[in-house]
């Protein structure tokens, strides 16, 4: 089981903006109430522009049991961002979670 499927912590801990084109509304998959439009361009996930970020569309608690709730729906950073990377470990670590194994000691799917 990859750790994304009980962590959630980049859910909560990144400002997560993308193109307008991406919402439904435009011809997307990302629901339109989950996000607010910044301008002609730009909209941003709710929940993700605080102090404190949490996306609208995470569930669970944060290191247990996390999932997103539009997954097949996720905009395109959402997408891009990877497990063990420095972004993920520096939003495991906002949370208080350790560091994943390394890429190298990890199973392969």
């Amino acid at each position: 089981m990859s750790h994304c499927q009980t962590c959630g912590a980049c859910c909560a801990s990144f400002r997560v903006d993308f193109s307008v084109t991406e919402l439904q509304e435009n011809g997307g998959a990302v629901p339109d109430g989950l996000a607010d439009v910044i301008n002609d361009y730009t909209a941003r996930l709710r929940g993700t522009d605080y102090a404190s970020p949490r996306c609208a569309a995470l569930s669970g608690r944060i290191g247990e049991r996390a999932h997103c709730n539009i997954y097949e729906w996720r905009p395109g950073p959402c997408r891009e961002f990877r497990e063990g990377d420095d972004a993920c470990e520096r939003a495991r670590a906002r949370h208080g979670l350790p560091p994943l194994p390394s890429a190298a000691a990890r199973p392969t799917n």
